[in-house]
């Protein structure tokens, strides 16, 4: 298994939805983290597994929320870029890898 590293912009991003969540109803943040910690232990496990979006980026999407979890595979880690929601702002995440 590999070390997982959020971008702060990523962190920042998941955070706010956990809280846009808990705020809409009790629990439901709770649940989305929930969902978005199981995808990134998926990811550890098998981070060839899911499709590349941009290379060097590949999706992992999220189950029962819309968001996804935009990631590279580095040679000592997995380096989170962003916990997307999928039907705002397509692609605005690669300006992330591009300011690097």
């Amino acid at each position: 298994m590999t070390s997982v590293i959020f971008d702060p912009d990523a962190r920042a991003e998941f955070l706010s939805a956990v809280q846009y969540y808990e705020n809409c109803q009790s629990g439901l943040g709770r649940r989305f983290r929930l969902v978005v910690e199981t995808a990134v232990q998926d990811i550890m496990k098998t981070p060839f597994l899911y499709r590349i979006l941009h290379a060097p980026f590949r999706r992992c999407l999220l189950q029962k929320f819309p968001y996804a979890i935009i990631y590279s595979i580095e040679p000592d880690h997995i380096h989170i870029i962003a916990v997307a929601h999928t039907k705002r702002k397509p692609e605005y995440w690669l300006i992330r890898y591009k300011d690097t």
